[in-house]
């Protein structure tokens, strides 16, 4: 069974990537964090429903509450299939 993930969990991991990554630039100026979260968030966001819509990108647009056009820009910009 696939583990069950809620906003709170969801938030939490990120929020402890962060700091680590803070503490990972021993006082070298951060740049481009937010670039950087939203492409590690959204090639398995895109490939999660995407497999649960069963590839069909109509519906996943939906649930995602994107345009089909936007998805597709998105899948190939993270080269999802």
């Amino acid at each position: 069974m696939e583990p069950q993930f809620n906003e709170s969990e969801l938030a939490a991991c990120l929020r402890r990537e962060l700091i680590q990554y803070f503490k990972d630039l021993d006082g070298e100026a951060p740049s481009g964090i937010y670039e950087m979260v939203l492409n590690c968030v959204e090639k398995p966001m895109l490939e999660v429903i995407l497999d649960r819509a069963g590839g069909n990108q109509s519906r996943a647009a939906e649930w995602l509450g994107i345009n089909r056009n936007t998805l597709r820009k998105k899948m190939s910009l993270h080269g999802v299939k």
